[in-house]
């Protein structure tokens, strides 16, 4: 079934319409799963989020996410509408990621069943703003229904470039300690304050070397992002601790990165988030050559931000691609293109029937 062009910009459109704060996705997965269900695809429901599967042989994911952030401050619209101007769209979401939500929606009815030697998934998620549970649920229903992934593709707004490589996250938190005391009286009594011995180690962290670059990611970064220290403007603080987001590339762990910033600092080092691995799609694969025959004219790159896809069991080709634009993403009064949004619609579609072509090429290879 092949959604017409009016029909998947009408998709869009309610996609936006519905409120879906990350953390309150009910009512559009209650949206999204009707939709489905009065086109014959029965999606299975994971807490807020979806999950069908159609056909049989190696299963390619089709993975967006269904949350948005809150509304930024400076809307001059709704930001819950889909205001539509020319050819933009304005409205939360409507970049980031409900034109890929759409787009994927198309595809999957598109092929779901129609294309021989390969099973097709869709996985509209929750939670991939905040927590990334959606994702994490569904990977682990597949693996609980013994369906093993060939390779899965991430709709994010890329403008239809392909992701290849994608940095990971690991999040490091500071704990420095000092001594409490009348802020009066702290000089005299020597007692340690905090907060200037967790300044002293931010300072020492600036430059810090985090491993050789990546040729496509670049170097790993370190910024200090929430800064806490003291009560009461009159008392030291005996506490002072800095969260650190940074950014990872293959080949350097996470706990190697973890040493050098304890080796730097006095403070004492604590991992408070390690699981979202840096990721790499293999020149050679399936996924990527049919990405490609989809869309010779795409740009390779490495992407900076996170997404699902560090959530992919390793060894799982992915690629992180879809309308719209990231820099446009949680702005207010965020907009798509329509036919950025037609174009991905066909994107994904021509990816699914290029991958099947590539398996059955690669079996054929085999015999």
């Amino acid at each position: 079934m092949r959604l017409s062009r009016e029909e998947l910009l009408a998709l869009h459109a309610a996609l936006v319409a519905t409120p879906s704060v990350s953390g309150d996705e009910g009512a559009i997965a209650d949206f999204a799963a009707g939709f489905l269900a009065a086109r014959g695809v029965a999606a299975e429901r994971l807490g807020h989020s979806l999950l069908a599967v159609a056909g049989s042989g190696p299963l390619l994911l089709l993975d967006s996410h269904l949350d948005t952030v809150p509304p930024a401050p400076g809307w001059r619209r709704e930001p819950f509408a889909a205001t539509r101007e020319g050819e933009r769209v304005h409205g939360l979401g409507a970049n980031d990621a409900k034109a890929s939500v759409a787009a994927l929606v198309a595809a999957f009815l598109a092929t779901a069943g129609a294309v021989p030697g390969i099973a097709v998934g869709l996985a509209l998620v929750a939670e991939e703003e905040t927590k990334s549970r959606g994702t994490r649920d569904v990977l682990d229903r597949l693996a609980a229904r013994g369906l093993a992934l060939a390779g899965a593709v991430f709709g994010e707004p890329t403008g239809l470039d392909l992701a290849v490589a994608q940095k990971g996250l690991l999040l490091l938190e500071l704990v420095a300690r000092g001594a409490a005391a009348h802020a009066a009286h702290a000089r005299a009594l020597g007692a340690p304050n905090a907060a200037r011995l967790l300044a002293r180690d931010l300072v020492a962290l600036d430059g810090l070397d985090l491993g050789p670059a990546d040729p496509e990611l670049g170097g790993a970064t370190l910024e200090p992002t929430v800064v806490r220290a003291g009560e009461a403007r009159n008392v030291v603080p005996a506490e002072a601790t800095a969260l650190l987001d940074l950014r990872t590339v293959p080949g350097m762990a996470g706990e190697a990165i973890a040493a050098r910033v304890r080796a730097a600092v006095a403070a004492e080092v604590r991992v408070v988030s390690d699981r979202f691995a840096p990721r790499r799609t293999p020149p050679g694969s399936a996924l990527l050559t049919a990405a490609r025959a989809a869309r010779p004219a795409a740009r390779l790159y490495g992407s900076a931000t996170l997404s699902d896809w560090a959530l992919l069991p390793d060894g799982v080709a992915g690629i992180k691609a879809g309308p719209g634009r990231s820099e446009r993403s949680h702005t207010p009064d965020e907009f798509v293109l329509e036919e950025e949004i037609v174009d991905g619609a066909a994107f994904y579609e021509g990816l699914v029937r290029a991958f099947a072509d590539e398996v059955a090429r690669e079996r054929g290879g085999a015999a």
